[in-house]
């Protein structure tokens, strides 16, 4: 039961920010270039790659820490100009002598964004006084506590014996009295009456568990917290009510409106979410929950709340979670619509772009407990994105997991997905390890590069940019990293296999099915297959069908599905498998098929049989786990990968022909390849520290083979380059040691 003070105020709330349905304005600002899918020639790229526009970055994260003057900021944009930075993304930082949000504050950001106008800079402005996103400056806890984040959590449970009795008056906020024998998990239902819980122990060994509502929120790091620490005095908003958004982008993004909404889709780009998530002792929940649980899944699911609140250790029947899965369905569903999709309306109806990275995205297994999906998350996001901060990338790691931004960025047709990099790597790394980091995600189709931290020089001797920025070697970085990244937007994505994400399965706490996706993706990346991550909700709907493809709203065709190990998928899904199958496509069930198929629940999904997947290859053997990246630089090489025969004689036939093929098989080389209107661009990345001498052959249409240098700005045509058949060239390849090279096939 919702407190009526709560319910009165989320009401009045919501009828005063119909003004922010100026939120969804009717006429949406035309988009911009560097906002869609383009599909130039080779000619009209080379005519701009020497100096790409300054929307391509790259850009450093700048805190406006301290008494900031405009004089601190002339001097601080200054230098990121001579380092190479091209754009900004600036934050109210700590000590700043204007209350963030104020007038006053609004008034000094006018004058920032003047002065990044002056310099032809681009900014980038986030969406909140430090992370996760979505406290306002702490205004949620002082302002409006009725829309902080809440949570279903449990009171210390009771003991009771066979024969025993429980009696206990309840709070207003208990949703559910659940008793749990032990060991079977078996449960029963206790009834509230008048307030009171009242119920005697059949046989066995029980544990009463009372369940309630209760606001609860991840910690926060604000710039406007006295203690200068991360904690929870500062609330977040409720995230799966799309009431709190509104008054989130009342507080925050109408105020910049009001500021600078006549540079924004001009010197401002957008704005910049960190981190939104559950972190969180509890279930994600809102007052809405249990209707729309019941309406969608067509249960109850309060009896089991318990069961999924009784601890980290305790082993769940098959279908108690099957539940799970249906409540975090519907949780990936909320977060989506209440947070994600109102910032990026907002956005796009004012010209602007959304970029945001979530929590946990290299550790899906945890991402899917803390926020739902990353792609359900990502679905109306303009710029997904991923973070590369604490030894995630490094060398002796296997780290794929910034597919997941370029992906959903495919997936979805959006031309960019961001990375914030560095930030809180310790050691730092040089300028080489810089470069490494960053290339690592440009290969795995990265394309937009934030570097953290660029503090403000505002008290003498502190400030300025981090101590790898200092290197005389950075801004040739950083014209590089605006090269790559201009070239690497255009044109269209075009891998051809796709990699599903088995949400149900990680919401299940399936361990196998996340293991096994991890390295079909490092399976797939060592030789040299390009390819996206797709997830449920877009084979299950989303992407059209024709015959032997799924088309992706960037345009690139799906001709084979590999489905890692998944232990359930909805009907939906298999559904359109079995007709993309029966149409000419290719789809390979990885160490197992599922054992259950989903209807409108999972909780009732049916047992799976052998003939259902008749139409699919099923691989049995199973691939070893891929490493997690450690917090810190790895002390060895990681294993290599052994790759069970039968797996990848099933890949070898199922898979479409590579566009890109070594003479001699070396899982150093990574590659990715994207699509102009008369010609083809791949980036190659040797990740090793050995040089990588061997023959390449390259599939597609054209004659001239010719090399682009992001470094240098130079265009060299490969003599050697020979036909070896219709649309085939063959040539030398020579990379040194953790080397890039661009190829442009024309």
């Amino acid at each position: 039961m919702i407190p009526a003070w709560v319910q009165i105020k989320r009401i009045s709330v919501l009828t005063s920010l119909l003004s922010v349905a100026g939120l969804i304005n009717a006429q949406t600002s035309a988009p911009r270039p560097w906002q869609t899918l383009n599909t130039p020639t080779i000619d009209q790229v080379q005519s701009l790659w020497i100096t790409p526009p300054p929307e391509y970055g790259p850009e450093p994260y700048y805190g406006l820490n301290g008494p900031v003057t405009l004089e601190t900021v002339q001097r601080d944009l200054d230098t990121m100009r001579s380092l190479g930075f091209r754009a900004v993304t600036v934050q109210d930082g700590y000590g700043a002598d204007r209350p963030y949000l104020s007038p006053e504050y609004f008034r000094f950001f006018r004058q920032f964004v003047i002065e990044a106008k002056k310099r032809n800079m681009r900014v980038w402005i986030v969406d909140d006084a430090g992370y996760p996103s979505g406290f306002a400056g702490g205004k949620f806890t002082a302002e409006h506590p009725e829309l902080r984040m809440q949570a279903l959590i449990t009171s210390s449970p009771t003991q009771v014996a066979s024969g025993g009795t429980f009696d206990q008056a309840v709070e207003p906020n208990t949703v559910a009295v659940t008793a749990i024998q032990s060991p079977s998990g078996e449960t029963v239902q206790i009834p509230i009456e008048n307030g009171h819980a009242h119920w005697t122990a059949p046989d066995g060994k029980w544990t009463v568990y009372i369940v309630e509502h209760a606001f609860r929120t991840s910690p926060t790091r604000s710039d406007t917290n006295p203690k200068r620490v991360k904690d929870t005095s500062q609330s977040l908003e409720d995230y799966l009510d799309p009431t709190a958004t509104a008054q989130y982008l009342a507080y925050t993004h109408e105020g910049y409106k009001k500021a600078v909404g006549d540079e924004f889709g001009k010197t401002i780009l957008g704005f910049r979410g960190d981190e939104p998530d559950y972190s969180i002792n509890g279930l994600p929940w809102t007052p809405q929950f249990f209707a729309r649980f019941q309406a969608a899944k067509g249960y109850d699911i309060r009896p089991f709340l318990a069961v999924f609140l009784q601890g980290k250790n305790v082993e769940l029947t098959p279908r108690q979670l099957r539940a799970r899965a249906d409540y975090y369905d519907i949780f990936a569903n909320l977060f989506r619509d209440g947070f994600f999709k109102p910032q990026a309306d907002w956005c796009a109806a004012n010209g602007l772009e959304y970029q945001v990275h979530l929590n946990h995205e290299e550790m899906q297994i945890q991402l899917a407990h803390s926020e739902g999906d990353f792609f359900r998350d990502m679905r109306y996001v303009q710029v997904p994105g991923i973070d590369a901060i604490w030894h995630q990338i490094w060398t002796d790691t296997i780290s794929d997991y910034p597919r997941l931004a370029s992906s959903a960025a495919h997936v979805y047709g959006h031309p960019r997905a961001f990375t914030e990099s560095f930030a809180a790597y310790r050691p730092l790394p040089d300028i080489t390890l810089a470069r490494y980091i960053l290339n690592e995600q440009f290969v795995r189709g990265v394309n937009q590069v934030e570097t953290m931290y660029f503090p403000a020089t505002s008290t003498p001797g502190r400030g300025g940019p981090m101590e790898f920025m200092r290197d005389p070697g950075y801004p040739a970085l950083m014209q590089y990293t605006s090269r790559l990244s201009y070239l690497m937007s255009s044109g269209h994505p075009a891998a051809d296999v796709a990699l599903l994400l088995p949400a149900e399965s990680l919401w299940m706490g399936d361990a196998k099915a996340d293991d096994t996706f991890v390295s079909t993706e490092r399976v797939l990346s060592e030789h040299q297959i390009d390819f996206d991550i797709v997830d449920e909700d877009a084979i299950g709907s989303l992407l059209k069908t024709e015959p032997g493809a799924f088309l992706s709203l960037s345009g690139n065709r799906y001709r084979t599905v590999l489905v890692p190990h998944a232990a359930l998928l909805p009907a939906t899904v298999v559904d359109r498998l079995r007709h993309f199958a029966a149409t000419g496509g290719h789809v390979v069930f990885l160490g197992a098929a599922p054992g259950f198929i989903g209807g409108q629940n999972d909780l009732e999904a049916h047992a799976a049989h052998p003939e259902d997947f008749a139409w699919a290859t099923l691989v049995d053997a199973e691939l070893p786990p891929t490493p997690t990246p450690p917090a810190q630089p790895p002390t060895s090489p990681p294993a290599p990968l052994i790759v069970p025969p039968a797996l990848l004689s099933a890949l070898q036939k199922a898979l479409p022909p590579s566009t890109l093929s070594l003479a001699n098989a070396d899982p150093a080389l990574r590659f990715t390849h994207r699509t102009l209107k008369n010609a083809t661009l791949f980036l190659l990345f040797n990740e090793s520290n050995q040089p990588l001498n061997d023959q390449l052959l390259l599939r597609g249409r054209g004659t001239r083979v010719e090399v682009w240098d992001p470094q240098s700005g130079t265009i060299i045509p490969i003599k050697e380059a020979h036909s070896t058949g219709r649309n085939q060239r063959a040539l030398p390849l020579s990379l040194a040691p953790y080397a890039t090279e661009v190829l442009v096939l024309r």
